[in-house]
This record gives C-alpha cells, structure tokens and sequence, in this order.
C-alpha cells in the first residue's frame, strides 16, 4: 500500500481547504465526495474570492466610469490573463468566457456552424460524446443540411482510428471530438486527431471539460481551431466556462447574441461588431464567477497539473483493483493506464441507481444514470451505469471506503 510519502502528492494536505468535505451524512458517514465528473468541489480560496468581489470591488465591467467599475474590470481581465497562461492561448482576444461549456460549443455550431457548413458537408463526432458535444451538431445538421457521422470505439473503450481515417473526406467539414470520455475515462489522441482532420482541410474542436482539471492543456501544441471547457468542474463557480478559439476564425465569425457589449457602434440602420473577445459576450457577463475561475486556477498551478494527473492515475488504478476483488463487476473503458479519473462499471443483476442509492448510505457519492452520453450506452448494451470520479482530494481511504459500500450493496441483493 503506498503512503503518502510516495505518493505525488498528499491528499489531507488540501481537504481543509475545502468546506463541505467535513460534510457527515445520515448521522454517522463522513462524506466520500466521488463525483467529481459531474462537478468539484470549491476551496476556501475560491469561495473567499467570490465572496471579496461581492463585497468590496462588484460593479459592471468595460462600461463605468468609475472606481468600482475599474476595479472588477481589471479583475476580470486579470481573470482572463490567467486563463489564457493556464492553456496557452497566444492572445487574450482568443480567450471568451461563456456560461459553461455547452454554450461554447453551442457558440461554435451557431455562429461559425451556420457561416460555413451547407448541404452536404459531413461533421465527425465520436460515439463516446456527451451529449453538449453531439446535440449542437445535430441541430446544425437540422438546420443546413449537413450529415453527422460517428467514430466507433473499440471494444476496450478506444476511439477506432483507421475507421476515423477512412470517415475523413473532402466533405468533412469540422471534427468535433472530446479529449476525455466523462463515461469510459478514455484519454484520446487530441494532437493527432487535430492533425488528421486539418489534413483534410476540416476545422477541430476539442471538448477538454474533462481533461483541462486534471493535465497541462496547451492549445497551441494540440493546435486545434476551438478548444471548450467550464469553470465548475474545475473548482471554479458555476456559470462560467470558456470558449478558446483561433482568433483569425473568431474575427471572421458573426456575432453569436446581439446586445450590449458585442458592438463598436449601433445606428439606426444597423451595428458594427466588436472584436474579439467583446463580440462573443454580450450583456453582463459572468464577472464574479470568472474572478473564481482565476482563483481556481491559481489553486491549480499551486499544485501542479502533472501531479494530479499523476497522483489520480493511482486513484483508478487502486479503484480497479479493489473493485475486482469485490467481483461481478463490469468495468467500462480501457485499463487505467489509457485513462483519466473514471472508473465506470455495472454489477451483476443490480441497477445503477440502487447501487448509487446504497453506496449514499454509506456516504460515498457517485453518479448513476447514463451521463448525458445515451449513444454510448446504446453501443455498450446498458441502459445506465455507475461512475465514481476521483480528484486530487480524494484519499486511497475514501477509494476502500467506496468498494466496501459496493460490497454491501451485493449483500444486500444477494439476501434479496
């Protein structure tokens, strides 16, 4: 068993940092918070700095005259400064703060979808998507005439490359693929997806929601043309996510949503757009919450990306290994060395959401269902399954304590 001498880092050091990890649930079960997918959980650090703009610096941004308005504009620029490092974007400009990452993709299909793909074109996506990363398709597709089609995966839960090579034409027009599977944990080859489609003079965009949290992320290095993620499942306030996009392509891109702020100047006859990134914000945009986000991010880097990346690799390899010793479990995706923090699985003869309902009596969280991603539980065969999802707060202690609560959960039916 390791210790946390020789693990990457040491989990207790930062789970005081974070409220609601002290959470005790009915009566007697310290909370095991494995749902870290879904969302994470905020430390002090973030809730402190929400709290401090609220108080003492809140105003609206890029439109008063005043000392306040300066005040959380700067942070707010700041925050967009920070995020911009922490991916490597090259220009602030290419860094646009959204409600989350669904309307950044949402973004995408809209304006740029509707500006260049017609009747005929082909949009690829994979059949591990979630559903914010497929939907959008389809209603471009609905609306121009355009076909979507499908990277199969492998039976080990990996995307199938050759099959990706042969889908690739001239027709293609963008690629839209996840750099993580948030239901099989499948970490896929981004950079050289991204190459293969810009070879065929196709536009990528990269869903990083679940890798952005947990690995270095250089979006110049992957060199994809938009890059999407959110703020809450990487410690950051809901209501906030980011669209990083090419910035020749987001000047050439028509507004998203007209209002205040997307403009240079409004007449009676008409409006001329801003540039990028003001012409994809328009109204008031989420201040506080992005000012959380660069709080977040200051958190990260503190840490390190690569020990988390490391240290949560350890997590899923633990968690299959005592999930196998409990037995009749069906794990979903690659082998945790192919894979981010997700571990997926079925039980014999035993629904998702009882397992879920029976392991929250024992205080550990995960998720049920099928994870906005029902295409791909079609494909595997289920209607639904169990995912817990580990970050770096998470202990080797809360991994024992989750398969403990799995094995009640087979007492439980088997005596049933």
């Amino acid at each position: 068993m390791a210790t946390a001498e020789t693990l990457p880092l040491n989990a207790e050091a930062f789970r005081n940092d974070f409220p609601i990890l002290s959470t005790v649930l009915h009566g007697d079960q310290p909370l095991a918070y494995l749902d870290n997918a879904a969302t994470t959980q905020r430390p002090r650090q973030v809730i402190d700095k929400v709290v401090e703009v609220y108080e003492r610096h809140y105003a609206n941004v890029h439109r008063g005259i005043h000392w306040l308005s300066d005040q959380s504009t700067d942070l707010f620029e700041e925050a967009r400064e920070k995020v911009r490092q922490f991916i490597n974007a090259g220009s602030a400009p290419e860094v646009i703060f959204t409600t989350g990452c669904t309307m950044a993709i949402n973004l995408v299909a809209r304006s740029w979808g509707d500006a260049n793909v017609r009747a005929g074109d082909e949009i690829i996506i994979t059949e591990m998507e979630h559903h914010s990363n497929s939907v959008p398709w389809h209603q471009l597709a609905e609306r121009t005439g355009a076909v979507v089609r499908h990277v199969p995966i492998t039976e080990e839960g990996l995307l199938d490359l050759d099959a990706f090579d042969a889908m690739v034409s001239e027709r293609t027009r963008l690629v839209a693929i996840t750099a993580v599977s948030n239901v099989l944990g499948t970490i896929n080859p981004v950079q050289e997806i991204v190459r293969r489609a810009h070879d065929a003079g196709a536009v990528a965009l990269v869903d990083a929601a679940q890798s952005v949290p947990h690995e270095k992320t250089d979006v110049q290095a992957i060199d994809a043309d938009f890059v999407a993620f959110s703020g809450h499942k990487m410690m950051g306030p809901s209501g906030v996510g980011v669209l990083y996009g090419r910035l020749a392509l987001l000047e050439a891109m028509p507004p998203f949503l007209g209002g205040g702020s997307m403009i240079r100047r409004v007449t009676l006859d008409g409006f001329e757009p801003a540039d990028p990134p003001a012409k994809f914000e328009a109204g008031t945009p989420p201040i506080v919450p992005a000012i959380g986000l660069g709080a977040a991010i200051d958190y990260l880097n503190k840490i390190g990306l690569d020990k988390i990346h490391e240290y949560e690799r350890f997590l899923t390899t633990q968690a299959h290994a005592v999930l196998e010793e409990v037995g009749g479990v069906r794990f979903l995706g690659p082998a945790p060395e192919k894979k981010a923090g997700i571990v997926s699985f079925t039980l014999d003869g035993i629904h998702a959401h009882d397992v879920a309902q029976i392991l929250d009596r024992h205080g550990v969280a995960i998720r049920a269902g099928h994870h906005c991603a029902m295409p791909l539980h079609k494909r595997l065969g289920i209607a639904a399954s169990n995912r817990a999802s580990f970050y770096f707060y998470n202990t080797p202690g809360e991994v024992e304590t989750f398969a403990e609560a799995v094995r009640a959960t087979k007492r439980i039916f088997r005596r049933r």
